[in-house]
């Protein structure tokens, strides 16, 4: 079962996907079909192991997943990451570009 599918059964069942947390088979199984958004912001090395704020949009089928790590006051960040499920690619893109 691919994330697509999966996302659509659980919203046929008549639940809010927007913020499900995938099963760790299926997000550790698929690769996105596209990357259509990435952004971060790495002022230290390349080699810095830390978490820095970014923000992605990936579509898997018709679905698209916007997530990322809020900015805080410097390089790094401790924020926990945001995520949001959805159909709409310009809700999605609008999504990232607003955390980042």
């Amino acid at each position: 079962m691919t994330i697509s599918e999966w996302l659509d059964n659980k919203e046929a069942e008549g639940k809010n996907v927007s913020h499900i947390v995938l099963p760790d088979e299926l997000a550790n199984e698929e690769a996105p079909d596209e990357t259509i958004f990435f952004k971060e912001i790495r002022t230290c090395s390349i080699l810095c192991p830390d978490n820095h704020p970014f923000s992605t949009v990936e579509r898997f089928g018709h679905w698209y997943y916007s997530r990322g790590r809020d900015r805080e006051n410097g390089p790094l960040s401790s924020l926990p990451l945001w995520w949001i499920f959805t159909k709409d690619e310009e809700l999605a893109i609008i999504r990232a570009e607003s955390h980042i």
